[in-house]
């Protein structure tokens, strides 16, 4: 058995993968393979790109491209102000601070798509 990352519409999936007889059966004359009998497991998600910094991380509640990143490392916010502007179903998504805080690491950039749960900034 041989195990795979496969990423489907975003989602990526674990799968394991069974090697025949090299040559034993021309690929055009194999039968088809049967279907899995369980839905393969979701592999744990990677980590972000950039070093989260310290604090609590602010993460995309639905997966879309950044419009604006409306703070710097540094700026002092208070809960609930925007941080972010996420464009999700063609609409504009003020994504707001969960706390009053230090912004302490920026990981969104205008124009990057982000995914369910990619953390966007972290505030001490």
């Amino acid at each position: 058995m041989r195990t795979f990352n496969v990423t489907v519409n975003g989602q990526t999936y674990e799968v394991s993968v069974e090697e025949v007889n090299a040559g034993a059966v021309p690929a055009h004359t194999a039968a088809p393979a049967a279907a899995p009998k369980a839905a393969p497991k979701a592999a744990p998600k990677a980590a972000p790109k950039a070093v989260a910094g310290a604090g609590t991380p602010i993460k995309a509640p639905m997966p879309g491209t950044i419009l604006d990143v409306k703070v710097k490392v540094g700026d002092t916010v208070k809960n609930g102000q925007a941080v972010c502007v996420l464009e999700a179903m063609k609409m504009e998504n003020e994504i707001p601070s969960t706390k009053d805080g230090k912004i302490t690491s920026v990981l969104a950039s205008k124009g990057a798509s982000v995914n369910t749960g990619d953390v966007l900034v972290t505030i001490e």
